[in-house]
């Protein structure tokens, strides 16, 4: 007795139509952040702002009439909502720097992250604990690798986070033309 593991048609046609809308998608980000990688940007950095708008209004409502809630937790959304105001208004007058800004902020914690890694990967050599990769002796070349290479990235993306904004914003772009075109194609080539 033999079963048909496949699932049925109406199921595979949507799971095909799901993966092939996915990847069209993926494929316009990428290209528009490839063609145009700071208006794109700025698209972004206009979301965060409508964001911090809309989040600001909810906390200044939140604050003005909640009822039950105790003054100072008010007080403190109300505060709160301002700054969340304040934000997204500063940010929509300056949109260029608030876009390049933005930029150096998150790369900036990449490189922190990177370097932080990198340390922590050095330290793991003298733990005495095998389930800490690197600490068994095989690994210890690869690990000291790591760690390195971990610190000099970070330290580069701390040096010149503008410049590695731009590159990540390029690779990301990329990255998402690619699966884009294999979605597609993997869309195409599923079982009907």
């Amino acid at each position: 007795m033999t079963s048909d593991l496949r699932p049925d048609y109406s199921l595979r046609q949507s799971l095909r139509t799901a993966i092939l809308i996915g990847s069209i998608i993926s494929l316009v980000f990428g290209v528009v952040m490839l063609v145009w990688p700071v208006k794109s940007a700025v698209a972004v950095t206009i979301l965060v702002a409508i964001y911090a708008i809309i989040g600001g209004l909810l906390h200044l409502a939140y604050g003005f009439f909640s009822r039950g809630t105790g003054g100072w937790t008010r007080a403190g959304l109300i505060v709160l909502g301002l700054v969340f105001l304040a934000a997204g208004v500063v940010s929509f007058l300056n949109l260029g720097e608030t876009t390049l800004l933005l930029a150096v902020i998150v790369t900036t914690f990449i490189g922190i992250a990177w370097i932080i890694d990198g340390v922590v990967a050095l330290f793991s050599l003298g733990v005495a604990d095998t389930a800490w990769p690197g600490a068994e002796r095989p690994h210890k070349g690869w690990t000291i690798a790591y760690g390195i290479i971990g610190i000099l990235a970070g330290a580069f993306v701390i040096l010149s986070p503008a410049f590695t904004a731009l590159w990540l914003w390029i690779f990301l772009g990329a990255t998402l033309v690619v699966l884009g075109v294999i979605g597609i194609v993997r869309a195409a080539t599923l079982e009907k």
